[in-house]
C-alpha cells in the first residue's frame, strides 16, 4: 500500500454527512452566487481571525492578486518577498505588472529573513508580502517597523497558516490586508477551490468587493477601474463554513502528529543528521506540512519509494527565481544562497488531521531503514 504526503478519504467519510448536506442547503437555497453562504463565511471567518473585514474570492492566488490591487499596488511598482514559497504567491505579483524582488530565508525554520529586507527597497517599493510558511508567521513586529518607516504596505500570504498565531495574535490580523487559500490540502481546506482577503481597512474591504466583481458596485456598472470575475463559490462558502466550527480541531491533530514525528525521529538528529522543523520563539505552528531536512535527500526519497512504497512531496524543489517561466526577472542563480541550498535538502512528511497513527510509525520506521543505512 502505498503512503501519500496527504489524503482526504478518511476525513471525509467521517464528515460526509455533513458536507453533502451542505451541498443540498445551498441547492436548495434558490442563491448559488455570493448569496447567504458566502455572507456567513466571511462574517464567521473574519470574527475567528479577529479581523475586521473578510472577503470571498475563488481561489488563493487571486487573493493575493487582489489583495495586491486593493492596497494601491500597480504596473511597475516592486514587491518585496521570497523565492521559497509556492510560485503562486510570485504568480499574483507578476499578473499586476508589480516586480517581485526577492530577499532570502532563515536557515532554521525557513521563514523570510526580515533582516534582509530594508536593503532591499528602492524608490520603486510599494509593498512587502511576508508569507507564512508551513504553518508558522514571519517574524512580524520588525517588518511592521520597516513597512511603517517607509510607508509601505503589507499583504501576508497566509495560504499554510490558518489558525498560526505569532504573540498572540492570528496570522492575517498584521498587514494592511492578508489572503488565504482553501484549497483541499490545506488547513481549513474546502472540496475545490476557494479564497479570501481579510482587512481592517473598510477602504480595502470596499475596493476588494468591487475587485472580485468585475469592478462593479451596482449591477452591470463598472466603476473607477474593471476588475475580475474572482468570486468564491456558494457551495465551497457553506462546505467551509461548518469546516471552520471544527478548525481548532484540526490544528491540534496536526500538532499530535507533529509531536509524535519529533519524538519518533528523535534519534536521527544530530549533526549531519535529519533535522525536523524549528519553531520560531513565539510562534504556535498549525503544521500545515511537516518539512524536514537532510544533506541526502534525493537518496531518502529514492529509497522509500524503492523499499518501502512510501511517495513523499518536496516543498519546494524548485525556487521560484530559478523557473525559466521567471527569467525575465533576472534573478541569477546564488544570489539567495539559502533559499537554494533548503531546495535540494528539504522533503515533506505526510501530515494531514486524519493520518493513522499505524501508517505514521510506518513513515517513521522506514526513515529509520533508509537514513540508518546511507
Amino acid at each position: 500500500m502505498t503512503t501519500y504526503v496527504w489524503n482526504y478519504l478518511a476525513e471525509y467519510e467521517s464528515e460526509r454527512e455533513d458536507i453533502l448536506e451542505a451541498v443540498d442547503q445551498v441547492f436548495r437555497s434558490g442563491r448559488l452566487v455570493l448569496g447567504d453562504s458566502v455572507q456567513g463565511f466571511e462574517r464567521e471567518f473574519a470574527a475567528y481571525l479577529g479581523a475586521g473585514h473578510c472577503v470571498g474570492v475563488d481561489n488563493g492566488t487571486n487573493a493575493v492578486k487582489l489583495a495586491l490591487e486593493a492596497v494601491g499596488v500597480t504596473r511597475g511598482d516592486e514587491v518585496i518577498t521570497v523565492s521559497n514559497t509556492a510560485a503562486p504567491t510570485v504568480v499574483a505579483i507578476d499578473e499586476i505588472g508589480a516586480v517581485p524582488v526577492f530577499v532570502d530565508v532563515r536557515a532554521d525554520d525557513y521563514l523570510m529573513d526580515v533582516g534582509q529586507v530594508e536593503a532591499a527597497i528602492t524608490p520603486r517599493t510599494r509593498a512587502i508580502v511576508p508569507v507564512h510558511l508551513y504553518g508558522q508567521c514571519v517574524d512580524m513586529a520588525p517588518l511592521l517597523r520597516i513597512a511603517a518607516k517607509h510607508d509601505l504596505r503589507i499583504v501576508e500570504d497566509c495560504a499554510q497558516a490558518h489558525g498560526a498565531r505569532a504573540g498572540g495574535r492570528t496570522a492575517g490580523t498584521f498587514g494592511d490586508a492578508a489572503a488565504f487559500s482553501f484549497y483541499p490540502t490545506k488547513v481549513l481546506g474546502a472540496y475545490g477551490d476557494g479564497g479570501a482577503v481579510v482587512t481592517a481597512d473598510a477602504g480595502v474591504e470596499a475596493a476588494l468587493r468591487r475587485l472580485r466583481y468585475y469592478g462593479m458596485e451596482k449591477t452591470y456598472y463598472v466603476v473607477r477601474t474593471p476588475g475580475h470575475n474572482s468570486r468564491l463559490d456558494e457551495v465551497q462558502a457553506e462546505i467551509l463554513r461548518r469546516k471552520l466550527t471544527r478548525l481548532d480541531g484540526y490544528v491540534k491533530q496536526r500538532r499530535e502528529v507533529a509531536r509524535r514525528y519529533a519524538e519518533g525521529l528523535a534519534g536521527l538528529c544530530g549533526d549531519g543528521g535529519l533535522e525536523l522543523p524549528v519553531v520560531a520563539p513565539g510562534n504556535e505552528h498549525v503544521y500545515y506540512v511537516y518539512v524536514v531536512r537532510h544533506s541526502q535527500r534525493d537518496r531518502i526519497i529514492e529509497a522509500l519509494a524503492e523499499r518501502h512504497d512510501i511517495s513523499l512531496n518536496i516543498s519546494y524543489p524548485w525556487p521560484v527565481h530559478t523557473m525559466s517561466g521567471f527569467a525575465h526577472l533576472g534573478v541569477p542563480r546564488g544570489a539567495l544562497p539559502v533559499t537554494e541550498r533548503l531546495a535540494g535538502q528539504i522533503f515533506s512528511l505526510p501530515m494531514y488531521p486524519s493520518l493513522e497513527p499505524a501508517l505514521q510509525d510506518r513513515v517513521i520506521d522506514a526513515l529509520h531503514d533508509v537514513i540508518r543505512t546511507l
